[in-house]
């Protein structure tokens, strides 16, 4: 009889656990799998595990404190077991880079650079992507030659253009200096149309030119050329060289 209050407590504590199912934190305490790590405020160092190279950039595999963590930066040549800081990290979810045909969870776009640096790559295609939304009406007078065309004809050919050299009269109304090594531009002659999208080209280019200019460039036609970060474009004139 003295052990009855005993067994009392035992069952009574029993049927509470039963009652009561562990909570999700505790549920995922329990687990043997490591938890990934969390989103670093802003920079990520640790060891390198892993790099894919997928141009212009290379994919970092890193084991941190705190676990393993994928970051993007411009293309490296680091190799495996390196110590990797990677600098103003801006983090990704559910990122699909088409270059690789890989979807990545999470995934933190980055620089190798100092912080006093330009900022990551994603935010510095950010600024270069689209084309102003004020800029003020033109009309620019075609290009001449067998390989000329408008704008919109560039949007509308582009399938046809695809890896051709075009030359294109139009007036710059953006530029962007040193985004993954090269400058970008946005051209419009005053063809095509804001609503369709047709108005505006980017462009990329080594040389320079300033807003407000009206240049004569030429260069090749590249469709569907994704630079990751979930920057693609359907088309776009590339390595184009400048004639004021």
């Amino acid at each position: 009889m003295r052990q009855f209050p005993t067994l009392l407590l035992i069952a009574t504590l029993v049927g509470c656990q039963r009652n009561n199912p562990p909570t999700v934190a505790q549920a995922a305490a329990s687990k043997t799998a490591p938890a990934p790590a969390p989103a670093p405020a802003n920079n990520i160092s640790g060891k390198l595990l892993e790099r894919i190279d997928a141009s212009p950039y290379s994919y970092l595999k890193i084991q941190t404190a705190k676990g393993e963590v994928w970051a993007a930066v411009p293309e490296t040549k680091l190799t495996k077991g390196a110590d990797v800081t990677v600098f103003n990290a801006m983090q990704m979810d559910n990122f699909e880079s088409k270059t690789l045909k890989r979807k990545f969870d999470v995934v933190f776009f980055g620089t190798m650079d100092a912080p006093s640096a330009a900022p990551s790559p994603a935010v510095q295609h950010a600024a270069a992507a689209k084309g102003p939304a004020d800029a003020p009406d033109v009309k620019i007078d075609k290009a001449t030659g067998p390989d000329a065309r408008t704008i919109a004809e560039i949007h509308a050919q582009k399938m046809e253009l695809k890896e051709r050299s075009v030359t294109i009269h139009g007036k710059v109304v953006k530029f962007t200096t040193q985004v993954m090594n090269k400058n970008w531009m946005h051209l419009r002659d005053g063809s095509g149309n804001a609503g369709k999208g047709d108005n505006d080209l980017t462009v990329t280019t080594q040389g320079t030119a300033n807003v407000g200019d009206v240049i004569l460039v030429k260069g090749i036609v590249r469709i569907n050329k994704d630079f990751g970060s979930g920057y693609t474009y359907s088309v776009i004139v590339e390595d184009a060289k400048i004639n004021n």
